[in-house]
């Protein structure tokens, strides 16, 4: 079975998405699971938002789902990764 990315949307001007998205990377490598950034001041980024209903930065999305949207720390994070994997 293929595993869930865990995709965050960040953009230049949000101060909370650096520490964000680098706990979400870390995240992915502990749990192998491939991760992916997505710049929303971007025309793709922002069909990409738009598709998973993100209206603002930072977000974390677990497949099709949207876990997290604004800051959350890494042990968030991680409790809600690992509570969705053990569901699958």
């Amino acid at each position: 079975m293929r595993k869930p990315e865990l995709k965050v949307f960040v953009q230049p001007s949000c101060p909370a998405c650096p520490v964000v998205k680098e706990a979400a990377r870390r995240v992915a490598g502990k749990y192998g699971l491939p991760f992916v950034e997505v710049d929303v001041s971007t025309e793709d980024g922002q069909i990409e938002a738009l598709m998973y209903n993100v209206c603002s930065t930072p977000s974390v999305a677990l497949g099709d789902e949207v876990l997290f949207r604004g800051p959350v720390s890494e042990e968030e994070l991680e409790e809600e990764v690992r509570r969705r994997l053990g569901a699958h």
